[in-house]
């Protein structure tokens, strides 16, 4: 166990983390909103765009498992630093890079590293340490629908950014707020981590590697939340332009995006206080199966500005409410020392579904004309996630007494 001195407030850790996944994840979601200017100022196909989003994803999630490791041994507060820098630079690049190379590499693989270190996996590392077990999924409920309300917040702001400032400027815009992270990352210093020093491990790395990838539950919310990756980027980074497609205006857009950031700080807040009382894989498990059924709704039904907002409030309450679920069980398998790691492991799985997500959603458009592929597969993706996440057991892994350290 750790030998730290006491834990930083709840309220602290509450506000300090929320702020900073306000900022992270709205500017994130926004990403959409910039495929047409994007494509259309720099005579790039919609393709173009989408690796560079996939790539994005994949990053961050790839450097998410590293980001986890150092914010486990040296504390959050070097990672987010480190985080809001690459961010405002990534973003700098998104705006100037005039070739695909550059702008995968901007956009794609500095920002994907931001959001490793400013995002969900660090953040809840630092509430599994300071946040007790009866309310811990709680709190990640309450950090989950702060990335929810930075969607509702942030995407009509940036809406009306690229309205008034043009599409470059208002990612310079989005580089100075990016900035603002870094201060908010001192409410997150803990005292054991001070000097650069780790508190003292009952479990190794390796040990701890070993043990969740030999468990099949690790697995199974694994594959689930690759599934929750494909479909939320897909919808985040395509609806924009399949409403478009559909002759829908880019305001119905950006409001439909701003509706599922809206209401997801009721689903995400939602899904971890029943956390707290109910089986987390019966609450994945509905995500998952309902999501498929409101997809399968809205294809169905004559589309207009009312079903597209229906559809949005819909799919927000269900958005990130995977988020608190997933983590909380993690949490209550394998307990908090690694949990930033192994967060960002299964954030991994959840990645390359987002890789594959926005980039089929592209690929397939420029093939086929129509986005209505990828429509059915989220719908099929969605009956799968409801029904492997059915056999996870949530009980914690009894381990001997002393482990290497």
């Amino acid at each position: 166990m750790s030998s730290r001195p006491s834990p930083l407030s709840l309220t602290q850790v509450l506000i300090c983390g929320a702020a900073i996944v306000t900022l992270s994840m709205g500017i994130r979601h926004g990403f959409g909103l910039w495929l047409e200017p994007v494509t259309q100022g720099r005579s790039w196909t919609r393709e173009t765009f989408s690796f560079a989003i996939a790539v994005q994803n994949l990053s961050w999630g790839v450097t998410g498992i590293f980001a986890g490791m150092l914010a486990d041994r040296l504390g959050a507060l070097p990672v987010i630093v480190g985080g809001a820098l690459l961010y405002a630079l990534g973003l700098l690049g998104m705006a100037y890079a005039d070739t695909p190379l550059a702008f995968g590499a901007s956009t794609g693989l500095l920002i994907g590293m931001a959001q490793a270190g400013t995002t969900y996996a660090v953040i809840f590392g630092v509430i599994g340490r300071n946040v007790d077990p009866q309310r811990r999924s709680w709190a990640m409920g309450v950090a989950a629908a702060a990335g929810s309300f930075g969607q509702f917040l942030m995407v009509p702001t940036e809406g009306f950014l690229i309205s008034q400032l043009g599409w470059q400027q208002a990612l310079l815009a989005l580089a100075m707020a990016a900035l603002l992270m870094a201060p908010l990352a001192w409410g997150l210093r803990e005292p054991g981590f001070s000097g650069g020093a780790a508190p003292r491990r009952e479990q190794s790395v390796a040990h701890a590697l070993k043990e969740a990838f030999h468990y099949p539950s690790f697995q199974l919310l694994m594959a689930g939340y690759f599934v929750c990756g494909f479909q939320v980027v897909f919808i985040g980074v395509h609806l924009p332009s399949y409403l478009r497609d559909q002759g829908m205006s880019p305001q119905v857009a950006s409001y439909a995006l701003a509706l599922i950031g809206l209401f997801n700080v009721f689903g995400t807040y939602a899904a971890g206080v029943l956390g707290q009382r109910l089986p987390k894989k019966y609450i994945l498990a509905f995500i998952y199966l309902a999501r498929a059924l409101a997809i399968s709704v809205f294809l169905l039904a004559p589309l207009s500005p009312t079903t597209v907002y229906v559809f949005a409030s819909v799919m927000g309450l269900l958005w990130l409410s995977t988020v608190p679920a997933t983590n909380a069980a993690v949490a209550q398998i394998f307990g908090v020392t690694h949990l930033s790691m192994l967060s960002g492991f299964v954030f991994f799985s959840h990645q390359i579904g987002s890789f594959l997500g926005a980039w089929l959603g592209g690929y397939l458009y420029d093939r086929t004309g129509s986005y209505d592929v990828v429509w059915t597969i989220a719908i099929a993706l969605g009956v799968f996630a409801a029904l492997i996440n059915l056999p996870v057991r949530e009980t914690g892994i009894p381990r001997p007494a002393a482990q290497s350290v």
